[in-house]
């Protein structure tokens, strides 16, 4: 982009070339996560996640014992506070504290007189991308349609994720 030149028009000289082919090449597989359950293999206990394949890219065949990186969105959690949210630890429940249990604590020094950036404070929680690597394909029917996962993958029930190999 050069100076003066409008923010919504992109020359597709500036832009790296592989940038240009990922709009166009399919390169994952589209899914939409069904539900949760457990399997018994090898007389053990598998979680798995079962999804239905939506769409593939052309000659993208998936054979059990796959190892699948598969990205999906987060559960939203609302609103939370820096115990939920952060992992912190609150303050005591003990030596004349009151309402403390659950507080942030101090949010900086005396002397910048403002709160720094990147502090971590109460705030939304979730509805990220997320991207679970080193899943095991356990299950697939004939027709490549129906899927066993094992492992979580993020979001809820019928929420559409993307598997890659």
């Amino acid at each position: 982009m050069y100076k003066g030149q409008p923010r919504h028009i992109i020359n597709s000289h500036y832009l790296p070339k592989f940038a240009l082919l990922a709009n166009t090449l399919m390169n994952y597989i589209k899914a939409k996560k069904l539900t949760m359950s457990q399997i018994f293999k090898n007389d053990k206990v598998v979680p798995v996640t079962y999804v239905q394949i939506l769409e593939k890219p052309e000659g993208a065949i998936l054979k059990v014992g796959d190892i699948l990186k598969v990205t999906g969105t987060s559960k939203g959690k609302g609103f939370q506070g820096v115990v939920k949210r952060h992992g912190f630890g609150g303050g005591p429940a003990t030596h004349g504290q009151k309402n403390r249990q659950r507080a942030p604590g101090s949010i900086g020094n005396t002397t910048p007189q403002r709160v720094l950036p990147g502090r971590r404070m109460a705030g939304h929680m979730g509805v990220d991308t997320v991207t679970v690597k080193n899943l095991e394909l356990v299950e697939i029917d004939e027709a490549q349609t129906k899927a066993a996962i094992k492992g979580a993958i993020p979001g809820w029930r019928g929420r559409i994720i993307k598997i890659r190999q």
